[in-house]
């Protein structure tokens, strides 16, 4: 059995998010999901990122404003928000709580591989807010 407590988690802050690794193959090289628990403070967004894994976010406490492929749409607490392989998505918090969602995305990845070299390292959230 494998058990990963979010406090127990390796764990990559970026711009008022706090993601939290729960499962990748770096833990498990089999599993077929990679799965975060990810906080988003108020006022802060995920950058637009794309991956060629078919991901689900499930909005856990709070809402926020997601976009996936070109649609927006408002989401809070309950929401299962699908996310189809290679379209460009993120999460913005437009409330004044803690947006917290979980994501699993399939094939699984290494998380931290792609937090550090992909779309979502600390430089790429630094562009962002240079074109704001």
């Amino acid at each position: 059995m494998y058990v990963r407590n979010k406090q127990d988690a390796d764990k990559r802050e970026r711009n008022g998010l706090v993601s939290h690794f729960l499962l990748g193959t770096e833990d498990v090289p089999e599993t077929p999901i990679a799965a975060t628990w990810v906080t988003v403070e108020p006022s802060a967004r995920q950058v637009l990122h794309n991956h060629p894994n078919i991901q689900v976010y499930i909005i856990v406490e709070g809402g926020g404003l997601m976009h996936v492929g070109g649609e927006t749409q408002q989401v809070s607490a309950g929401d299962l928000v699908y996310i189809p392989s290679n379209a460009g998505h993120g999460i913005d918090n437009n409330t004044n709580d803690p947006l917290v969602y979980v994501s699993a995305a399939t094939p699984a990845f290494d998380l931290p591989d792609a937090y550090n070299q992909g779309q979502l390292t600390p430089d790429s959230y630094q562009k962002s807010k240079k074109n704001d």
